[in-house]
């Protein structure tokens, strides 16, 4: 098939590689020139496992094309895919502004039938506003039709979950069944149970399967810090919950808390769409208030091994990205610690595998180093925020060596507990 993508981000860059890789002709679209360019010379405008190689190849192959010109992008696809942003205003509010611009754009260059696939993350109420907007402004003749296709890609493994999806969910209008026919013969390769459903209730499996993982995280950060003040060891508990095949152990690690794009995002926007339908979700509001908590307790916890103290200290910051394997910050909870720590008069020694460049754009007044001994050198305690498998291998007497102090906080539970301390180290982990 010829497809379309708008928006060459995590979602989208991904989602038109593999579609190409599946054989299909795809033509990817962003306003972004220098991103544009640098696409059309192979190179990836982000860190993603196997995403270079997927895009180099599909390029080779003449089935991935890259354009800034949407009339062009567009001009013989079959299936258009919207993949932009939708990111949190300040309210919590999801900001749709990026995707009713893509749907003005679209009804003005559209030159016939086009089915529109939406797979930014939107509340209920959007897909009636891109309908909208595309009715009002489309050429006299011209029909479409809307799917809702949510995206499930994890940062760090989006290429894998691109081609081994859990399920594909197809959200569609009553008598749209045909349309429904022509996605699930365009993702059919994938191999993947089909949920067809309608685009409400597609809105909603996306924005409650997020919130339950972040409910999952909050949940367990509580227990660890029950466990820290009991004497357990969550690590532990957690174990011996995940033999209960109703619990399993998938996001169950204690830790900072939740950050990135989407869980954060997705918890804000589906509490502000609960109260515009007046109702209060109290039980998601306490999700994301345990989740800054969470970062606060991080903070605390180091305060008390420097006598309460952070006014001219040195601390060391190992992992920068809102989790390994990527090199995204957006949302990084590591970047709001450092940020709480140079509220508190801290000098800041940081580093991170992947996500420096992007780092650098949004902290100030920091030390980035070359490499997790450097940042360690001269500082009075060590945090790490981010599990990078680089740390786990990390020698860690020449660690406690770097140190002026052997102070670590392991906001990852990267660590084993007994070795550290049986090193020299003041340990402290989450909920051990």
């Amino acid at each position: 098939m010829k497809i379309s993508i708008v928006g060459t981000g995590y979602v989208g860059l991904v989602t038109g590689a593999g579609l190409a890789d599946l054989g299909n002709k795809v033509v990817c679209l962003d306003i972004d020139r220098e991103k544009i360019a640098k696409l059309n010379q192979g190179i990836t405008p982000f860190y993603e496992k196997g995403l270079e190689e997927l895009v180099k190849r599909n390029s080779k192959a003449h089935r991935l094309f890259f354009t800034n010109s949407l009339e062009e992008g567009i001009r013989d696809s079959e299936i258009i895919f919207i993949a932009v942003g939708t990111p949190s205003r300040k309210d919590g509010e999801a900001d749709l502004s990026q995707v009713i611009q893509v749907a003005e754009d679209l009804s003005k260059v559209m030159q016939g039938y086009r089915i529109i696939v939406v797979k930014s993350t939107v509340p209920v109420g959007t897909f009636e506003l891109i309908r909208k907007v595309l009715s009002k402004n489309k050429k006299e003749g011209i029909d479409f039709d809307i799917v809702s296709n949510p995206e499930f890609l994890r940062e760090g493994d989006a290429v894998y979950d691109f081609f081994h999806p859990t399920r594909i969910i197809i959200g569609v209008e009553k008598g749209k069944e045909k349309v429904a026919l022509i996605l699930k013969e365009l993702l059919r390769p994938l191999n993947s149970p089909f949920i067809q459903t309608s685009i409400i209730n597609a809105q909603m499996i996306k924005y409650t399967s997020n919130v339950f993982l972040a409910s999952r995280i909050s949940f367990i950060n509580e227990i660890a810090n029950i466990c820290e003040k009991v004497g357990a060891d969550i690590v532990e508990v957690v174990k011996g919950m995940s033999f209960d095949k109703r619990l399993g152990d998938g996001y169950l690690r204690a830790g900072i808390g939740f950050g990135g794009p989407c869980l954060i995002k997705d918890l804000k926007a589906l509490i502000k769409m609960s109260e515009e339908y007046s109702y209060q979700a109290q039980h998601l509001k306490s999700i994301l208030e345990k989740n800054e908590h969470q970062v606060k307790y991080t903070v605390l916890k180091l305060r008390k091994l420097l006598g309460e103290v952070l006014y001219g200290k040195v601390i060391g910051v190992l992992g920068l990205t809102f989790k390994p394997g990527t090199n995204d910050v957006r949302n990084s909870l590591s970047l709001k610690i450092i940020e709480d720590l140079q509220k508190g008069g801290a000098k800041i020694r940081a580093y991170d595998p992947q996500g420096m460049k992007e780092a650098k754009n949004v902290l100030s007044n920091v030390c980035f180093c070359q490499d997790a001994y450097e940042a360690c050198k001269g500082s009075d305690a060590l945090l790490v925020l981010t599990a990078w498998d680089e740390f786990k291998h990390l020698e860690l007497n020449r660690l406690k060596k770097e140190l002026n102090s052997p102070i670590l906080i392991d906001g990852v539970n990267l660590f084993d507990p007994g070795q550290m301390r049986s090193l020299g180290f003041i340990y402290r982990g989450v909920g051990r």
